[in-house]
């Protein structure tokens, strides 16, 4: 699979389902590729920031406010989770229509 970029912002794929486990997991579940993956609390945070509109900088900012503590490696961390949301197909990018107008 080629390596792909993150889109900034990044935008979710409005196909995909969240479901919240009773055990603290959430599975996040993509309609079109059949593929799901099981997420912690941090990964419900950072997807839930992912609305098309925050930039990939605001989206590391407010996980460092959530958890001040967080070792230095939050920035990678955030950018490699939303890399694998991107290759998984969660993560996409606005595709303009072209123009009808002639």
């Amino acid at each position: 699979m080629p390596d792909l970029t993150v889109p900034d912002p990044p935008m979710p794929n409005p196909a995909a389902v969240r479901d919240d486990g009773a055990d603290g997991w959430t599975l996040l579940v993509n309609p079109d590729t059949a593929g799901a993956m099981a997420v912690n609390a941090t990964g419900v945070l950072v997807w839930s920031l992912v609305d098309g509109k925050r930039t990939i900088e605001q989206i590391v900012t407010a996980v460092m406010d959530r958890f001040p503590d967080a070792p230095d490696t939050v920035r990678d961390d955030v950018l490699a989770y939303l890399t694998k949301l991107t290759e998984e197909g969660f993560i996409g990018q606005e595709i303009p229509f072209p123009s009808t107008n002639h």
